[in-house]
């Protein structure tokens, strides 16, 4: 058949295997969600922006329907979250979000990505971030959003940029705040929602041999199935170390 073919079997292969692994991500996080309240996202608001999330990943309905059928007892299933911390390379700070059935493998997984790139795991950096809600929306003016949060009673920072109003607020009033800015326009779209940890400190990395390593690490970390999500304080130009 050729080289050719060769070359887009190959492509669909990796593309296969990329959405896979996209899937038992999603897959893992919605259970979670719902087996820790109600398997409902109208009745269930951490759920609900799950599977928002979710859905913009274009995650399959199928796939969301399989995993809250699962939480709510049809098949089984027994996860655990799990937040590891560590310095990653450079001096980085890293904090790592799993999902897993097996703490064993996943720690072992986790533990081997900061070792074999120079960091050390465990090291307790959680107090360089914050846990915050981010919440994105275009169309609207800053003073529009700075309104719509007032007369809602929620204190909440607002940055412009590209015509899209950014509010950064504390993690526990991220319902309260989409609930806010959907008072502006009824079906709204946001242009980004979620929790996250943000550095209060970052560490600008200009070593090329830095940027490799520590792009190194998050491709290590990128291919354990087990975690959900990482946040970090490192900063550096892209464009100088290209993989």
């Amino acid at each position: 058949m050729g080289r050719a073919h060769e070359v887009r079997a190959a492509s669909m292969a990796k593309t296969a295997a990329v959405k896979s692994k996209l899937y038992a991500k999603w897959a893992k996080e919605i259970y979670m969600a719902a087996k820790s309240g109600v398997p409902d996202p109208d009745m269930n608001a951490g759920l609900k922006r799950i599977i928002e999330r979710a859905k913009k990943e274009q995650v399959t309905a199928d796939v969301i329907k399989r995993s809250i059928e699962k939480a709510s007892g049809v098949k089984g299933g027994n996860f655990s979250e799990i937040q590891y911390e560590g310095r990653g390379p450079a001096g980085t700070s890293v904090i790592v979000d799993c999902l897993t059935d097996n703490v064993n493998r996943t720690v072992g997984s986790v533990r081997t990505a900061f070792t074999k790139c120079g960091g050390t795991f465990g090291a307790a950096v959680g107090f360089q971030f914050e846990h915050k809600a981010v919440v994105s929306v275009e169309g609207f003016s800053e003073e529009e959003v700075l309104e719509a949060l007032i007369m809602n009673d929620i204190d909440a920072d607002t940055q412009t940029e590209d015509n899209i109003v950014t509010v950064t607020g504390q993690a526990t009033d991220y319902s309260r705040i989409k609930d806010a800015l959907t008072t502006l326009k009824e079906d709204l779209d946001f242009e980004d929602s979620e929790v996250t940890y943000l550095p209060t400190t970052y560490v600008e990395l200009t070593d090329s041999e830095d940027i490799r390593k520590f792009k190194r690490f998050i491709g290590m970390l990128e291919e354990i199935e087990d975690v959900q999500d990482y946040y970090h304080n490192a900063q550096y130009d892209d464009s100088e170390e290209e993989e």
